[in-house]
């Protein structure tokens, strides 16, 4: 749990930089969300104003993602046959990506780090969808935006998180477990405060903040919702790392979500592999070397 002085310390850190704005476009699109009564026209004017996000909205639709089987050639048709939802949380997740720093902190790749959250939020989105839960595009939003802060965070404290990044090299540690030992809180919480900066939605600043209390959302028992599936996708194996250290924590947690419930792992990482083959290009990031299934397997 973590302290009100751990509290203040971390807002102490993030206050002392500089955070990035959100776009206009992305802004709008948030307060429209709120308002029940607008429709696809008001959301496709703030849009096609921002000629960047339209065409990413576009090739985001007319990607094997959602698989029509013709081209989808306006804002306004897209966000009418894939909801207004769908479109937000992309454009959010968009606008997220194209304001945080890169920190230039030793071995870190930005690009990396969206293609693992890209990842994770694909298999959130699939398995969401195989449990028949009614946020599953909100899980798709939330797995993507899960470690936003960790940029800002290896910008601001660079010297802390050198020895944190070399313990989890060597001890095969989460990076969270080591963030709330030498702080007391961790990136999950600095990314959940940062979504509360940008007044996102509440749903998502919740899947953001619980994404590294799988065990804790587990041990609470009830029915599975949308923040333990994010959870268990945040066990996915880091593109960089060519090893899956949380693996055996993932497949403990997989079978308990799934326990009766018929959803093939196997079938799902095979989804989870196509789409992000499909979808990384969109977003000029590289498709990751080792399939989720080849990870699986070696460790095997």
């Amino acid at each position: 749990m973590t302290t009100v002085t751990a509290t203040q310390d971390l807002e102490r850190v993030l206050d002392s930089g500089q955070l990035p704005a959100l776009p206009h476009s992305a802004i709008s699109l948030l307060q429209l969300s709120q308002n029940p009564s607008a429709g696809p026209s008001d959301y496709a004017k703030p849009i096609e104003a921002d000629p960047g996000l339209m065409g990413q909205v576009l090739k985001f639709v007319n990607s094997s993602y959602f698989g029509f089987s013709r081209e989808i050639g306006s804002v306004q048709q897209a966000i009418t046959l894939v909801g207004t939802r769908a479109i937000t949380n992309f454009a959010l997740w968009n606008a997220v990506f194209s304001v945080i720093p890169n920190p230039k902190f030793g071995p870190f790749d930005l690009k990396a780090l969206w293609l693992d959250s890209l990842r994770r939020a694909l298999l959130a989105r699939t398995l969401g969808k195989a449990l028949k839960l009614r946020n599953a595009e909100d899980l798709f939003a939330g797995a993507l935006l899960q470690d936003m802060a960790i940029p800002l965070l290896l910008r601001e404290m660079p010297e802390q998180y050198q020895d944190l990044v070399e313990r989890r090299a060597a001890e095969g540690c989460r990076l969270s477990g080591l963030e709330r030992e030498a702080f007391g809180w961790d990136h999950a919480e600095a990314a959940a405060w940062l979504a509360n900066r940008w007044s996102l939605p509440a749903e998502f600043i919740n899947l953001i903040r619980d994404h590294t209390q799988l065990s804790q959302l587990l041990q609470n028992g009830g029915q599975v919702d949308g923040a333990i599936v994010v959870a268990l996708a945040s066990l996915l194996p880091s593109c960089a790392d060519g090893t899956w250290q949380e693996r055996d924590e993932f497949l403990s947690g997989f079978e308990r979500i799934t326990a009766g419930l018929g959803v093939d792992l196997q079938e799902l990482l095979v989804e989870t592999d196509s789409n992000t083959a499909e979808f990384a290009p969109l977003l000029k990031l590289p498709i990751p070397r080792q399939t989720l299934v080849q990870l699986l397997t070696e460790v095997a």
